[in-house]
């Protein structure tokens, strides 16, 4: 079931990551594997090892270390944005990738290429954008990291550290630390 208030914690690396059903890779091979840069929300974490859930529900236990955070609160939340990055340069990057993704998808499905020719076109094309009323994370490929815009101001994120072990004793729900989840 799609929860519409589905809010993500952390995103995959840019490469697909493996999932189970259990912790620990006690089976010979991972149940599934999630996308790259798929936005998900840490629910639960033992050790290295994070359960996570995707926008439509779907749970599963992967290795947390390579997930990217996304903070609740925008970089340096409470503070004014420096107004000296301006995001329409990326945004229009955004906007080229995607018609070329587009152009190249609707030559494929009217049988004027191949899916080699499709692949081969699409290579290295590399985009990611949430926008959510106001405010937009734009993934910077360039530069690969994550950008926070409210508007005209346009600030970098980037996960400042890996997840560590969980001490037992402590909830197991994800916290915020440093300004991220």
């Amino acid at each position: 079931m799609y929860e519409s208030e589905f809010r993500p914690t952390h995103v995959t690396p840019r490469h697909a990551v493996p999932a189970w059903a259990e912790t620990g890779r006690d089976q010979e091979r991972p149940s599934a594997w999630l996308d790259p840069l798929l936005p998900v929300r840490v629910i639960d974490r033992r050790g290295d090892w994070c359960r996570v859930e995707c926008s439509n529900g779907w749970t599963a236990w992967v290795d947390g270390r390579p997930l990217v955070s996304v903070p609740d609160e925008p970089p340096a939340a409470g503070i004014p944005l420096g107004r000296t990055s301006d995001p329409r340069p990326l945004l229009a990057r955004v906007e080229q990738v995607v018609g070329d993704y587009r152009r190249a998808l609707e030559e494929l499905m009217a049988g004027r290429t191949d899916d080699a020719a499709f692949r081969a076109g699409t290579r290295g094309a590399r985009v990611g954008v949430l926008v959510d009323g106001d405010e937009v994370w734009l993934f910077d490929a360039e530069h690969d990291r994550w950008c926070y815009c409210d508007g005209p101001a346009l600030a970098t994120f980037a996960a400042a550290a890996e997840p560590s072990a969980c001490d037992p004793t402590v909830s197991r729900r994800p916290t915020q630390q440093g300004g991220g989840p």
